[in-house]
C-alpha cells in the first residue's frame, strides 16, 4: 500500500518535467533569505575588494614610478661629479706632479662639490668622494669640507668594493632618517673600481609621495629592500606578516599582490634601486563593508520569499511551455544513427529529447574528429613553413656584421661570411623537408658557428668532435641548429667571460645508435625550469603525435618532436643542466642507411 502511494505521488511528477519545475521552484523559494544575504555579502566585498586592489595596483605602480624619477634625479647629481673635468684632471695627476699642481686640483675638486652641494637641494644632507688608488676621501657638507688620506676602504664602502656592485643604498647607523646613496667608480678599460661618489639623503624627500598612498589610518605604505623587509616606513604601526615577507623574499615578479590570512599585501619595485614599494590593506577594511550588507539582506530576503512563491507557478509555467511544444515538434524528427547510445530511460519530455538528440551528438562527435584531423594537417603544413625561416635577429645581427667588416677587414674576410650565410640558405631552400645526411646537418651548423665565431672572436670558444663513422646517419632537417640556438639566446649572452660550445658526434655501430651532445658552458637552468623541460621531453616520447611548434622558429621541443616521430619513442632527445654550469643535451637517434632505420 506505501508503495502504491509512492508511486502514485511521484506519477505527476515523473512524466511531466512542467510539474517538477513547478514544485522545485516552490521549494527554492523558501530559501532567498540565505541567499541573497550570503550573495549580496560576498558581491560587497568582491566588489569593495575589486575595487581596492585596481586602485592600489594603479596607485603603487605611478608611486613607484614617481620615486624611481626621485631616485634619478639623485643619481644625475652623481652623475654630474663624475663626469666633472675638474674629478678628471685630478685623477690624471701621476705620483710626479708637484705638490702645488695637487693642491690647485684638489681645491678645483672641493668646489665641484660645494657647488654640486648647494645645487642639489634641501634633501641632501653631504656629499663624499672616495678615490681608491690615490687613497683619499673627500667630505663636504653643512658641518665641515675636508680631504682626508685613508689607507683602507672607508666604513659604508665595504659593501660596494668586497661584494662589487655597482649601486647601495643603506641606511645611516646613526640618525634612520637618513640613507646613503653610494655609486661606484668604474676605469672605462677594465672596468676596475677605482673609487665611489655618496649622497647623504633625507629619506623625508619620499615622505609626500608615501603620504599619498595612505589614504587611511588602517593602511601602511614603507619602502622595503629586496626582500621586503621595511627600510623606511612613516607608520610602523602595522607590519608585514612572516608569510608576507616569505614571498616577498621569493618573488621574481616586478609587481604584484600578495594575499594572506590577514592582509593585502601590494608591491612594485622601484627601477634601478633595489628596493620596494609596498603597502599593506588589511582584511578588516573589505569585510566591513560585507556585514553593512547583511543587515539588509534579512530584510529584502523576506519580502523577496512572499513574491518568489507568489511567482513559482507563474514563471515554471511559462518557462516549461516552450520545452513541452518543442519536444512535441521533435517527435517526427529521426536523425541517423551510427552507433547505439544507451539512454537514461526517462519518459518526460526530457526522455523524448534524449532520444532524438543523440543521433545529432554521434554526427557532431564525427565533426570533432574532422576538425581534429584539419588541425593536424594544418600543423604539419605549418611546420614546414618553419623549417624554411632563419632566426629574424641572427640575420639582422649577421648583415649588420658584413657591412662592418667590408670597411674594416679583408675583402676575403668578408666573402666567408657571406658565403656561409648563402650556403644556410641553400640548405633550408633546396635541402629535403624530410630526413637528411647527419652531416649536411653538421656542416650547416660549421657554417652558423663560422658566423657566431666572426661576431664574438676570441671570446668564443667552438669545438666539433666525431667519434666514429657517421656516413649512413640521417637526421631530421633543421633538428640541431635550434639547440645551438637556444644555447646563444638563453645560455650564453647572459654569461660574462669565455663561452664555449662543444658538439661531440658518437657512432656506436653495434648498438645502432647515433648520439649527438651539444654543451656550453652558459647560465645553467634552474631547477624548476630543468624539471618543466625535462617533463615536456618525456610527454612527446609518450605521444609521438605532438607537433610542438611556437612563435615564428622552429624550437627545442618542436625538434624533439620530429625526432621521435620519425624515429619512434626510443630515440629522441634529453637535457641536463645546473644552474651557473652550463647546459648539455643529448640526441639519440638511429644509424640509418639511405635514410631508413636498421
Amino acid at each position: 500500500m506505501f508503495h502504491k502511494l509512492y508511486r502514485r505521488l511521484i506519477e505527476p511528477f515523473k512524466r511531466s518535467i512542467r510539474n517538477k519545475l513547478i514544485l522545485t521552484m516552490t521549494f527554492v523559494a523558501v530559501l532567498p533569505v540565505i541567499v541573497m544575504t550570503a550573495v549580496a555579502a560576498e558581491n560587497a566585498r568582491s566588489s569593495m575588494e575589486a575595487e581596492i586592489m585596481d586602485t592600489n595596483r594603479v596607485n603603487i605602480n605611478w608611486a613607484s614610478a614617481y620615486l624611481a624619477e626621485q631616485f634619478a634625479r639623485m643619481n644625475n647629481i652623481i652623475y654630474s661629479i663624475q663626469i666633472s673635468d675638474e674629478l678628471h684632471q685630478y685623477l690624471a695627476l701621476t705620483q710626479e706632479a708637484p705638490a702645488s699642481s695637487r693642491f690647485d686640483e684638489q681645491k678645483a675638486v672641493f668646489n665641484m662639490l660645494n657647488s654640486v652641494y648647494y645645487s642639489a637641494g634641501n634633501y641632501v644632507f653631504g656629499v663624499e668622494l672616495y678615490l681608491k688608488e690615490q687613497e683619499t676621501l673627500f667630505t663636504f657638507n653643512s658641518m665641515e669640507s675636508r680631504i682626508k688620506a685613508v689607507n683602507d676602504i672607508p666604513e659604508g664602502y665595504h659593501e660596494l668594493f668586497t661584494q662589487r656592485k655597482d649601486f647601495t643604498i643603506t641606511n645611516d647607523p646613526k640618525d634612520p632618517s637618513k640613507f646613503h646613496m653610494t655609486r661606484s667608480m668604474n676605469r672605462f678599460e677594465d672596468q676596475a673600481q677605482v673609487g665611489a661618489i655618496s649622497l647623504e639623503i633625507k629619506w623625508a624627500e619620499f615622505n609626500q609621495t608615501l603620504e599619498l598612498l595612505d589614504s587611511r589610518g588602517d593602511y601602511t605604505v614603507y619602502i622595503g629592500d629586496r626582500s621586503g623587509r621595511p627600510v623606511y616606513q612613516l607608520n610602523a604601526s602595522i607590519q608585514p606578516s612572516n608569510e608576507a615577507l616569505m614571498q616577498l623574499k621569493d618573488t621574481k615578479d616586478h609587481t604584484g599582490l600578495i594575499r594572506t590570512a590577514n592582509e593585502y599585501v601590494f608591491y612594485h619595485d622601484i627601477e634601478d634601486t633595489g628596493l620596494k614599494v609596498i603597502k599593506i590593506v588589511p582584511n578588516h577594511v573589505i569585510n566591513e563593508s560585507a556585514m553593512e550588507t547583511m543587515k539588509y539582506g534579512l530584510v529584502v530576503g523576506g519580502v523577496a520569499t512572499v513574491v518568489s512563491v507568489a511567482l513559482a507557478a507563474l514563471v515554471a509555467w511559462r518557462t516549461s511551455k516552450p520545452i513541452v511544444k518543442l519536444a512535441n515538434s521533435m517527435k517526427g524528427i529521426q536523425l541517423i544513427k551510427d552507433r547505439k547510445v544507451e539512454r537514461s530511460g526517462r519518459v518526460d519530455e526530457i526522455g523524448l529529447l534524449e532520444k532524438n538528440l543523440h543521433g545529432m551528438a554521434s554526427r557532431i562527435r564525427e565533426h570533432i574528429r574532422d576538425n581534429y584531423m584539419m588541425n593536424l594537417e594544418k600543423q604539419t603544413a605549418e611546420l614546414k613553413a618553419l623549417q624554411s625561416q632563419i632566426h629574424p635577429h641572427f640575420l639582422q645581427n649577421t648583415l649588420q656584421m658584413i657591412g662592418g667588416m667590408v670597411y674594416s677587414q679583408k675583402p676575403a674576410d668578408s666573402y666567408k661570411v657571406i658565403r656561409a650565410l648563402s650556403e644556410m640558405f641553400r640548405y633550408i631552400v633546396r635541402a629535403p623537408d624530410g630526413l637528411v645526411p647527419l652531416q649536411s646537418e653538421l656542416d650547416q651548423l660549421e657554417h652558423y658557428m663560422l658566423i657566431q665565431k666572426q661576431r664574438f672572436a676570441s671570446r668564443l670558444e667552438y669545438k666539433l668532435e666525431i667519434v666514429g663513422e657517421i656516413g649512413n646517419g640521417y637526421i631530421p632537417k633543421l633538428s640541431l641548429q635550434p639547440i645551438v640556438e637556444n644555447a646563444f639566446l638563453h645560455g650564453l649572452e647572459n654569461k660574462p667571460g669565455e663561452w664555449r660550445l662543444g658538439i661531440e658526434v658518437a657512432a656506436d655501430p653495434e648498438k645502432g645508435l647515433l648520439t649527438i651532445q651539444i654543451c656550453d658552458n652558459g647560465m645553467g637552468m634552474e631547477p624548476e625550469k630543468l624539471v618543466e623541460m625535462q617533463s615536456k621531453l618525456e610527454r612527446i616520447t609518450r605521444h609521438t603525435d605532438r607537433i610542438w611548434s611556437s612563435g615564428t622558429s622552429i624550437g627545442l621541443l618542436n625538434a624533439a618532436s620530429r625526432i621521435v616521430m620519425h624515429f619512434g619513442p626510443d630515440y629522441g632527445m634529453r637535457i641536463e643542466s645546473k644552474l651557473g654550469q652550463g647546459t648539455k643535451v643529448i640526441v639519440c637517434i638511429p644509424c640509418t642507411t639511405g635514410g631508413e632505420s636498421f
